[in-house]
């Protein structure tokens, strides 16, 4: 009896801890799209769009491998598209406000 239970708790375990790892991982992904945002919209700041664009580039790019809340990520990546393309005419305003909406998205996640 005693090994049963051994055997049933150690197998709970692994699931509960396979299934921490994959939150983790798609958390992972969350966080760097979260920080490519963060500064693109700092090099904004400095009137840097060229910079920008490579930080909302990595941003979508990492936004494509994240798993599960589909719809979110889509939300978000439209906002980095638009972001990108109003940063190629320097309308620093907007693109600030499209990537903080960007933001909120995968911050939700």
């Amino acid at each position: 009896m005693n090994l049963i239970k051994k055997a049933v708790l150690t197998f709970i375990m692994a699931i509960s801890f396979g299934a921490s790892n994959v939150a983790f991982a798609e958390d992972a992904k969350a966080t760097e799209v979260i920080a490519h945002i963060e500064a693109a919209i700092a090099e904004i700041g400095k009137h840097d769009f060229n910079a920008a664009y490579l930080h909302e580039k990595a941003a979508r790019t990492a936004s494509e491998q994240i798993t599960g809340n589909e719809a979110v990520v889509k939300q978000g990546l439209d906002s980095i598209i638009k972001a990108q393309i109003i940063g190629k005419s320097a309308d620093e305003e907007k693109a600030i406000a499209e990537l903080n909406k960007a933001l909120g998205f995968y911050k939700s996640i």
